[in-house]
């Protein structure tokens, strides 16, 4: 390379080619070669055949088919038996050309437009109730035009508890945008079959549920991102003594993220959050039916289950219809009305919660349902003579 530059400039100064040749101690049909060429001389290897091109109409049957057969498994269906990664590397030489091409479109987001919601599952165990350490998702609201995130941790994934997560966080914000779009979340729906009670919560809203198709990453990619900056940003060095400090601690730190400049937009959501706001729709009033609701005969344990905990209730209430409600907070069971037993939700797994006033009360009902009971007919018992007489057994003549 560099005798081939030398030549060039030696010539371009004016010195004859034999000259060249005599103080550079090669040919002169060498120097007249590297003057007349355009490009540096580059070493090209004779191509030959490999061992793969026996086997390469074979790989290539079966990418037109399986265009993502691993490569292990394609080797053994070719019955390869050399270098598996010279026979990777060919193979994905082929597998672009069998492949078919999804291309993404750059996706705009205008003014209060859309929401993109997506569950996070923190990588630390969060101490409950009983003693144990559960992994809990938290249901992230990230505002697409904005960027401008709400986050809480609530204790399952199921359809009572996402909705009103759901309800909590636009509750915070105080206006509904136009869409929400999910990822084929169970709770929620996939596709266009929907969990019992969405529609009827989408419908208060008046806002439309998205639910993207499989393999669509890009549009809900702005939460998605979220997620991982919380796991790099929040989470290293932070220890959590409950759900509620979990919320704590991530409610102060979110208020904050949320005033640093984004990459992508140049601008910090709070800057545009006022934008997304006017184009929202209002927040209607509290959804009726929102969280766990049923009605039961309440058994003689005088216990109702949520979820999959045990709450104690009045054990006067035993025998009739009791209505059972819970949201992320507290569980009421009420009689014709009436409150009969109010406990703190629990988000430990198959725990019993028992009120003692419940306890003492089914004890002094137990004690007098043992009590044996005075008999008070007796000046309605019947003289035997009586019978005796009126089936002619007196004995008189």
């Amino acid at each position: 390379m560099e005798d081939w530059a030398l030549i060039r400039r030696l010539a371009a100064e004016g010195i004859t080619h034999a000259r060249i040749a005599e103080r550079l101690g090669i040919s002169r049909t060498t120097v007249i070669k590297a003057v007349r060429s355009t490009d540096p001389p580059n070493y090209e290897r004779t191509p030959s055949a490999t061992s793969f091109v026996t086997v390469e109409p074979r790989v290539k049957l079966l990418l037109e088919e399986f265009p993502d057969m691993p490569g292990s498994v394609l080797a053994e269906r070719v019955d390869w038996t050399g270098s598996m990664t010279w026979f990777r590397e060919n193979v994905a030489r082929l597998r672009p050309e069998f492949r078919r091409i999804d291309p993404a479109d750059r996706l705009t987001w205008d003014p209060g437009d859309a929401a993109q919601c997506d569950l996070w599952f923190p990588p630390k165990k969060i101490p409950l109730e009983d003693g144990t350490s559960r992994l809990l998702p938290v249901l992230v609201i990230t505002l697409a035009h904005s960027r401008y995130v709400l986050a809480r941790m609530i204790p399952t994934r199921t359809t009572e508890d996402l909705l009103l997560g759901t309800w909590e966080l636009l509750s915070e914000l105080g206006r509904v945008p136009r869409r929400l779009i999910w990822d084929n979340e169970g709770g929620i729906g996939r596709g266009r079959r929907h969990a019992e009670g969405v529609d009827s919560f989408m419908g208060t809203l008046a806002t439309t549920l998205v639910t993207l198709p499989p393999n669509d990453p890009e549009s809900k990619g702005i939460v998605e991102r979220r997620n991982g900056h919380f796991e790099t940003s929040f989470m290293p060095g932070r220890d959590f003594a409950s759900p509620g400090d979990f919320n704590a601690q991530f409610t102060q730190w979110l208020s904050r993220a949320n005033a640093r400049v984004v990459r992508t937009t140049r601008v910090a959501p709070t800057s545009r959050l006022d934008a997304d706001l006017a184009a929202m729709r209002p927040l209607p009033p509290r959804p009726l039916h929102l969280g766990w609701h049923q009605r039961v005969r309440l058994p003689r344990d005088y216990y109702v289950r949520v979820d999959t905990n045990d709450y104690s209730v009045d054990p006067r209430a035993i025998g009739r219809l009791v209505d059972v409600s819970g949201d992320l907070e507290r569980v009421r069971v009420r009689l014709e009305g009436r409150l009969v037993a109010e406990h703190a939700r629990v988000w430990a797994r198959n725990t019993t919660l028992s009120d003692q006033a419940h306890v003492q009360r089914a004890a002094l009902l137990r004690q007098d349902f043992q009590r044996p009971r005075v008999n008070q007919a007796d000046d309605l018992v019947r003289d035997l003579f009586d019978y005796d007489r009126a089936f002619g057994l007196t004995g008189e003549a």
